[in-house]
C-alpha cells in the first residue's frame, strides 16, 4: 500500500515514527502494528528516503525482545550518534506480563548502539533503567535525547506522570542528563505544566532564535502541540494556534533537512473503514514541512515534493465563476467524477458577510451528499462534514443535525477579507486539506470512494478564481481531462 507520499506496510499499519537525518537520507524508524490477537510484539521497522514520497523498505531494524522479554514491545524512542560515529537508540521496552507496585506493566528505558551505519543493532541490558522517585513505573516512555552543547551533556527527555496529584493532570516531560550516553542521572523536569494525563512522544529543537517543544497528547484533545521559548530553559510560550493538524493526525515528531523542518506522523484509521468507526492507533506516514513566521510560530503545510506527483491542472469548472445566495444555498458541481487521488486548488474570494463557503468532495450529481470542507469566517475555523450525517433512529428529524461537523476535525484559521486558497490532496481514503499554505487538516473518506467535486456558499456571495483539478502523473491523464473538460462547456 505504498502510494506516493503516504506510505503503509503491507498488512500492516505505521504507528509512532522516530525519524533521523544523516547526509540527506531520512531514516524512519517506526512502531509496526500488526492488530493480530494474539499480539506479537511490537518491533522498530525502517524506510528511508531522499524525496519524502518514494520509499525504500530496510525491514525490521530492532525486533521484539520475545515473550519473556521487558521489551516484548519497542516503543518510541530516539537515535542520536556520538563522536566515534556510532548511533544509539533509546527506546521504551514494554512487556503487558512485567508489572509494577500498581499492577501495571512496567514501562523502561532501554539502549541499543549499532556500529555498522545502523543496519544492525546490538541491545544493551544492563543499561535498562525505570521511573526514577516520584514518578509513576506504568508511564516512563518515548526517551527523546539531543545534545546540549552549552551544557556540555546530553539530555533525555520522557513521557512520565508524577505519583501525585488529580489524575488527569499528572502528565510531565521528566528529564535526566548524561556525560557519555551510558550513565544517566535524575534532572529537575524539563517541562511541568499539571495539565493533561501525558505529554506523549516529546523532542525539542532549535530554530534560529528559537526553541521549540512539541509533544501529542489524547487529554483535552487528540492532537500534537508545540511550544515556544527564547532558551532551553523555558518559560514555553503556547502560540495562539499551537497545533499541527487535527485529530486524525497524531504522534509527529521532526527532523531538519537542509534547512527545512519535516514532521512526521500517522494519519490514523477508522474500525471496519468506515467514516463512523472509532478511530484506531496507527495508519499511514503523513509528512508536514514548517515554516517559521516572522514572530516565531509555525505554519504547516504538505511538502512541495507531495504536490509534484501531481499533474498538471484542469478546471473542474470555468475559471471566475461566482456563486451568490445571500439568504439561501448555492453550489456549482463538476460534470463528471474525479480520479481516485487527485489534487485540488480552490481560489476564493468571499464578499464581506458571507456566512460560509468551501469544497465539496466526491460529492453525488446534485450535490446533496459527499464530503465537506466548510470555511466559517465569523468563528474563524475549517471544518471537515460529511452529508448524509450518521442516522440514530427512524423518525425524520433523528440524522445528528445537532453534530455541527465532524467532531474534533476542526482548525483555527484566520479567514479575513481577500483571496483564501483551499489546496486539497485524495489518495484513496486519504484527505489532506491545506489552507492558505498553513492550516493542515487530514482525515480519512472511507464510506464514498467516488463522485465530483463542487464549491458552495451559504448567506453570502462567493467568486471562485481557481478550481482545478489535477490527476496523480501516473495514472490516464487524457480521459480525466477530457472529462473535466465537459463540465463548464
Amino acid at each position: 500500500m505504498n502510494r506516493r507520499g503516504f506510505y503503509q506496510p503491507q498488512d500492516a499499519w505505521v504507528g509512532d515514527l522516530i525519524p533521523y537525518e544523516e547526509d540527506g537520507v531520512l531514516h524512519l524508524f517506526y512502531l509496526h502494528e500488526t492488530r493480530r490477537t494474539p499480539k506479537d510484539g511490537m518491533p522498530w521497522l525502517r524506510v528511508t528516503t531522499e524525496n519524502l514520497v518514494d520509499v525504500d523498505e530496510r525491514g525490521v531494524a530492532i525486533a521484539s525482545g520475545g515473550v519473556d522479554a521487558p521489551d516484548f514491545n519497542i516503543y518510541t524512542g530516539s537515535i542520536v550518534r556520538d563522536e566515534s560515529g556510532r548511533h544509539h537508540a533509546f527506546y521504551t521496552g514494554q512487556n503487558p506480563s512485567r508489572t509494577g507496585a500498581d499492577g501495571l506493566a512496567l514501562q523502561l528505558v532501554m539502549h541499543a548502539t549499532s556500529d555498522d551505519g545502523m543496519e544492525t543493532w546490538t541491545r544493551h541490558p544492563e543499561l535498562t533503567f525505570g521511573a526514577t522517585a516520584g514518578y509513576e513505573s506504568a508511564d516512563w516512555r518515548d526517551p527523546f535525547v539531543f545534545r546540549d552543547e552549552e551544557a556540555g551533556l546530553w539530555r533525555m527527555l520522557i513521557t512520565a506522570r508524577h505519583t501525585d496529584g488529580p489524575a488527569r493532570r499528572r502528565g510531565v516531560i521528566a528529564q535526566c542528563t548524561s556525560t557519555d550516553l551510558t550513565t544517566w542521572r535524575a534532572a529537575a523536569p524539563f517541562w511541568d505544566p499539571r495539565r493533561g494525563v501525558a505529554h506523549e512522544c516529546p523532542e525539542v529543537f532549535q530554530w534560529g532564535d528559537w526553541w521549540y517543544l512539541v509533544s501529542s497528547e489524547f487529554s483535552d484533545a487528540f492532537v500534537t502541540r508545540y511550544r515556544m521559548a527564547r532558551t532551553l530553559a523555558g518559560p514555553w510560550i503556547a502560540p495562539d494556534h499551537d497545533t499541527l493538524d487535527g485529530r486524525a493526525y497524531y504522534a509527529a515528531k521532526s527532523a531538519a533537512l537542509g534547512g527545512r523542518r519535516l514532521f512526521f506522523g500517522w494519519i490514523a484509521s477508522r474500525e471496519d473503514d468506515s467514516d463512523d468507526g472509532a478511530w484506531q492507533w496507527a495508519g499511514t506516514l503523513s509528512v508536514l514541512e514548517a515554516e517559521q513566521n516572522a514572530d516565531g510560530t509555525l505554519a504547516f503545510h504538505p511538502p512541495r515534493e507531495l504536490l509534484d506527483t501531481f499533474g498538471d491542472p484542469t478546471d473542474a469548472f470555468a475559471p471566475r465563476t461566482s456563486i451568490a445566495a445571500p439568504d439561501a444555498h448555492a453550489q456549482v458541481i463538476s460534470a463528471h467524477d474525479v480520479p481516485d487521488a487527485f489534487r485540488l486548488t480552490a481560489r476564493f474570494e468571499a464578499v464581506a458577510g458571507t456566512r460560509e463557503y468551501g469544497v465539496l468532495l466526491r460529492a453525488s450529481e446534485d450535490g446533496d451528499e459527499g464530503y465537506i470542507l466548510r470555511l466559517e469566517p465569523g468563528r474563524g475555523r475549517l471544518v471537515f462534514d460529511r452529508w448524509p450525517r450518521r442516522s440514530t433512529g427512524g423518525e425524520q428529524w433523528q440524522i445528528s443535525g445537532d453534530v455541527p461537523f465532524a467532531i474534533e476535525l476542526e482548525r483555527p484559521a484566520r479567514l479575513e477579507g481577500g483571496e483564501h486558497v483551499l489546496e486539497v490532496i485524495v489518495d484513496g481514503d486519504i484527505c489532506v486539506a491545506t489552507l492558505d499554505d498553513a492550516v493542515v487538516l487530514s482525515t480519512r473518506l472511507y464510506d464514498r470512494s467516488s463522485g465530483r467535486v463542487g464549491a458552495f456558499v451559504d448567506d453570502g456571495e462567493l467568486l471562485i478564481t481557481e478550481f482545478t483539478v489535477r490527476p496523480r502523473v501516473h495514472s490516464d491523464i487524457a480521459p480525466i481531462a477530457a472529462a473535466l473538460a465537459t463540465a463548464h462547456t
